[in-house]
């Protein structure tokens, strides 16, 4: 048996969230074609006969100014000194400027580093193999291309994975797929439909914060969630007309919520708006952006 943390790290919407999700064989991270769709560190335990690999999917990486940007970057920075090692998530489809190499370059002079140079799938293949020689010149650096999307090459990079684990005992028990509450689940699920059906300019404006959880007697779980928003104009287009798109987002969200809890819920969903919340202590800390000490 052997064990371990490893760190899943990358730019946005290079497919960090997918790979986790397709490495565990369970859903623990939500999934957008937007860049900044995660915002937490989230752990996915892929558990199989001869290991525990606890994934730690992270925010991609990148620069912003308010309060959750600073809170998405130092999740970055907690999962990497968390881990016995680092999956550095790529877009095979692009060419890597130079502060990605030099990243990289950096990662792997401190960490066991596996470069995983992801859509191959859509890929131009010789501009990703051009790109795949690159990395390889890079000191004590692996790299294996593969497809999240059509799981192509993932059991070679799992066999990579197992190489990076140094402990012998599991963390966690083995039907266990992440850590997060249910309660988190479900607001992440929401905010995934919400990323889904709304316009490009309001989903980065967007916090969902679940107000009621419960299980009742006859079984159902009744869920109520607040979908924030920053602007008085956001919340007519979140609403839609006659409440078209917040019914849309409310549907798809309680089809999965089902799937997850096995079970009926009951789902409704409340627009409010909190002008500048990205930078509100108060707010980020009710939607579990800031953690209690």
């Amino acid at each position: 048996m052997k064990s371990g943390f490893i760190a899943v790290l990358g730019l946005p919407n290079a497919g960090k969230s997918t790979l986790t999700n397709a490495l565990v064989g369970e859903k623990v991270s939500i999934v957008s074609w937007r860049p900044q769709t995660t915002r937490d560190k989230i752990i996915g335990i892929v558990n199989q006969d001869d290991c525990q690999a606890v994934l730690i999917d992270t925010p991609g990486i990148h620069t912003g100014k308010s309060k959750l940007s600073a809170y998405m970057a130092e999740e970055v920075t907690s999962a990497k000194s968390a881990s016995d090692g680092a999956l550095y998530v790529l877009d095979g489809s692009k060419v890597p400027d130079k502060d990605t190499y030099a990243f990289i370059r950096s990662l792997a002079s401190s960490t066991p580093t596996v470069v995983v140079v992801n859509k191959m799938d859509i890929a131009d293949k010789a501009v990703a193999m051009q790109t795949v020689a690159k990395l390889s010149e890079i000191k004590n650096l692996e790299v294996v291309p593969i497809s999240a999307a059509t799981k192509e090459n993932l059991p070679e990079l799992m066999k990579v994975i197992k190489g990076m684990l140094k402990d012998n005992v599991p963390y966690y028990p083995e039907d266990m797929y992440t850590d997060k509450p249910l309660r988190f689940m479900a607001a992440e699920i929401v905010r995934e439909k919400a990323l889904k059906f709304l316009l490009a300019e309001i989903p980065h404006g967007i916090g969902v914060e679940i107000t009621k959880f419960d299980v009742g007697e006859d079984g159902i779980t009744r869920i109520e969630a607040d979908v924030i928003c920053e602007k008085d104009t956001h919340k007519p287009i979140i609403i839609g007309k006659g409440g078209e798109t917040l019914k849309r987002i409310s549907i798809a969200a309680r089809k999965e919520l089902e799937t997850l809890l096995d079970g009926q819920v009951f789902l409704r969903l409340f627009v409010k708006v909190k002008s500048g919340w990205k930078d509100d202590g108060a707010v980020l800390s009710a939607l579990g952006y800031i953690k209690k000490k």
